[in-house]
């Protein structure tokens, strides 16, 4: 009999209640009993929703993020929140988010670095490490979940982030070689595997997804060190991949002693035959055949075939699971009502992708007749799907085949461009801008909401987002700000408000995915021919503009990371969609420039994400990802200053794809890593501008002039001052007004204090 698991289910909730339970929490809301409450009835809901699975996972739920819980139930804490007041959960929120609730404006800390879960637009806090680095054993928190999920009577599979793969995620902040730890490493590890045993466990899922990557050989040794040091008789470790493809790693992988393998059987489909020759006798095969990265149906009646001659051949030594975690798509679609049928009828979220694996181990175990109706009712989605005209649009086929290579290349070189763009915009030294959007309070929600369900006509409410980008301006006029924006009030979220108004994107009400902590997005859901009926932002870039005689940047998401932040199609290749939507967006950025708007950011925060896990297959997505993002932004004239942002993302080793862009000017992510991705410009001269963000908006804190002159002076010894930009690290949506102002006016002074010391070496020179 075929066996059925998970890796993990998503832990916000169906309707974000971990989210609202988070913030009011840290508001000072609700007390620790009550956001404890939450999570326990969070983790009985999910684990209710898995009761069909042979095992459900424990330890995937997080009050933030799993790579920090690892931290904490190793001990390894930084040493600036160590001592402070407060017990293990207070300490664990300052890491996360630099403040706890107790904290009350007293106590703020630097937040842990926060950086992408391997090419998911999930962010995880990252581990820090130094030579001194010692590891001390707390499973308290995991032991209860397990006795917790025993209690309601399933069997549990804890969930554990494996040793080298909690290393390889880590940084170490003094230089020393991060594998040096895993002597005193691997203790910790034997003391939690003991504890399970103890606890009854029998097996336990252990992640290590660094398999999937190129693994230089020390780190493929540590891997082997590791799981030998480990080996176990009385407690079934289940060695977890997942996210692509073992290629090379597969001998690595299977020659571990432990007791069984999962697998990434969507990402790796080319791999199930090398997989099951791999298997040692009496081992288990985990075949992950559910995608847990995208929202489409699977192809059931393919997946059996595939399946009945390995399951004839291993019996109920096969599993069957998802890729990866569901966390990565949406809870439940039986709560998408309003989605039209026919596109609903094509997907599946976490609670139908169990039962699609419920499916097929009933019909591995007893027959597909067990299953007809429902094997019948997939084929015909699957084929409504294929052959329905919702998702081919000759237009724009016919547009994408015109696309010449001079779309994609600027009137002049930079250097020529920029002393016209500088003069049009009249930039001083060291200019101020934002990324973007300004917070979004709950009066500009309740608007929007209104608006959509009918109970405010369109003129209220472009009246009522009119007054707030006014506001918007003033207050970015009185902070003193030398490029402004018109704070994006009218933005649900930078991909979505797009993708509402393009042809070939569906929307849901609840497709709730996490990103971070209580951070959540709504990814739009890519099923066709990507069309643009009409202008999306001119009307409320060309009213802010009127309010001000400061140039007003037009705000746009760029084609990228519109593709990698929405469940994208899989029917055609993600190139052709990628020139789909640059299409879309260079119709956006020709009409803003006959507007009159003469600095245009097309934010690519996503660009690295799309990166591939294996760098020998970097260059060929990075040659129509830049290629889309250039076609999309390089039909300006010389005078328009086109801008791009990047968010939590090192790009040192592809500058010279960023370089490829050719933006007039880039923003990018650096107060948490203290200006550390500006390393490469040492030996690299960037020939553009950049403004490396001074300002931490994931954190609650203010930062003062005398940090933020500080993070500049460090950039200024990278980048020539007279190519460097302020501005924060990401948009501002998340933060409140009273947390956005005094740190926008210390930025603004930090800059002028800037400017003046170099008025003063000028002068002196």
């Amino acid at each position: 009999m075929a066996k059925t698991h998970n890796l993990g289910f998503p832990r916000i909730g169906a309707k974000r209640e971990l989210k609202f339970a988070l913030e009011k929490f840290w508001r000072g809301e609700i007390d620790r009993a009550t956001l404890e409450e939450t999570g326990h009835a969070l983790k009985v809901e999910n684990w209710q929703r898995q009761a069909r699975l042979d095992r459900v996972p424990v330890g995937d739920f997080s009050f933030y993020d799993h790579v920090l819980d690892t931290s904490f139930l190793l001990g390894n804490l930084p040493q600036r929140v160590r001592g402070l007041e407060g017990d293990a959960l207070d300490q664990y929120f300052r890491v996360a988010r630099g403040r706890s609730a107790c904290d009350h404006g007293c106590v703020h800390v630097a937040a842990g670095e926060m950086t992408k879960w391997f090419d998911t637009n999930y962010h995880y806090i990252v581990p820090e490490f130094d030579r001194h680095t010692r590891f001390t054993l707390d499973a308290s928190r995991l032991l209860a979940q397990i006795e917790e999920a025993r209690s309601q009577g399933h069997t549990p599979k804890p969930v554990i982030l494996g040793p080298v793969t909690y290393l390889w995620l880590g940084k170490s902040i003094d230089g020393s070689d991060r594998l040096d730890l895993l002597p005193r490493l691997l203790p910790a590890y034997a003391q939690l595997f003991d504890a399970l045993a103890q606890a009854g466990c029998d097996w336990v899922q252990v992640d290590e997804p660094i398999l999937v990557t190129e693994l230089d050989p020390e780190w493929a040794q540590a891997l082997r060190i590791a799981w030998h040091h480990l080996k176990r008789d009385d407690l079934d470790i289940l060695l977890t991949s997942y996210f692509g493809e073992l290629k090379e790693n597969l001998q690595l992988a299977f020659s571990l002693p432990v007791s069984g393998w999962h697998v990434d059987a969507v990402r790796g489909a080319d791999e199930i035959d090398a997989a099951v020759a791999s298997l040692p006798e009496g081992k288990v095969l985990s075949l992950g055949v559910i995608d847990g990265r995208n929202v489409w149906k699977s192809d059931l009646n393919a997946l059996l075939d595939r399946l009945e001659p390995i399951h004839a051949q291993l019996g109920d030594r096969l599993w069957l699971a998802p890729s990866c975690s569901l966390l990565h798509v949406p809870v439940d679609l039986d709560q998408e009502t309003d989605l039209e049928p026919e596109i609903r009828s094509w997907l599946a979220f976490a609670q139908q992708k169990l039962e699609e694996i419920d499916v097929l181990a009933n019909a591995l175990n007893h027959g597909r007749s067990s299953e007809a109706a429902t094997l019948a009712d997939n084929a015909e989605a699957l084929a409504s799907r294929r052959n329905s005209s919702r998702t081919r649009n000759p237009a724009v086929r016919e547009a994408l085949a015109g696309i010449t290579p001079e779309w994609g290349r600027r009137q002049s070189p930079y250097a020529k461009r920029a002393p016209k763009q500088h003069a049009a915009l009249n930039q001083p030294l060291l200019p101020t801008t934002t990324i973007g959007s300004f917070p979004q309070t709950a009066e500009i929600r309740q608007t929007r909401a209104a608006f959509r369900r009918g109970e405010l006509d369109e003129s209220a409410y472009t009246t009522a987002m009119k007054e707030e980008i006014a506001r918007c301006i003033r207050e970015q006029e009185a902070l003193g700000l030398d490029v402004l924006v018109h704070g994006e009030p009218e933005r649900n979220d930078m991909v979505e408000y797009f993708a509402e108004q393009l042809e070939g994107f569906a929307i849901t009400r609840f497709g709730w995915v996490q990103s971070y902590g209580s951070r959540c997005v709504k990814p739009a859901i890519l099923y066709g021919d990507i069309r643009r009926p009409r202008p999306m932002t001119v009307d409320w870039i060309t009213y802010a503009q009127s309010l001000t005689d400061k140039p007003v940047k037009g705000m746009l998401t760029g084609p990228v990371t519109i593709l990698n932040w929405t469940f994208v199609r899989d029917d055609q290749p993600r190139r052709d969609t990628c020139y789909q939507l640059a299409l879309a967006v260079r119709e956006e950025v020709l009409d803003l420039e006959r507007a009159g708007i003469r600095a245009i950011q097309i934010d690519e925060a996503a660009l690295r994400e799309g990166l591939p896990l294996r760098r020998s297959q970097w260059q060929s997505y990075l040659d129509w990802a830049i290629e889309a993002f250039r076609i999309s932004a390089n039909g300006v004239k010389d005078e328009t200053q086109i801008h791009t942002h990047m968010c939590y993302s090192e790009f040192n080793d592809i500058i010279d794809s960023i370089i490829a862009m050719d933006a007039d000017v880039i923003s990018i992510e650096t107060a948490r890593s203290r200006m550390e991705l500006l390393d490469v410009f040492e030996v690299f001269e960037y020939p553009n501008e950049i403004g490396p963000g001074v300002y931490d908006i994931h954190s609650p804190n203010v930062p003062s002039v005398d940090q933020m002159v500080a993070l500049l002076r460090l950039a200024a010894r990278r980048i020539p001052v007279e190519r460097l930009w302020v501005n924060p690290d990401c948009g501002l949506k998340t933060r409140s007004w009273d947390e956005v102002i005094p740190a926008l006016r210390n930025m603004v002074d930090a800059a002028r204090q800037l400017r003046a010391e170099h008025e003063v070496r000028q002068a002196s020179a």
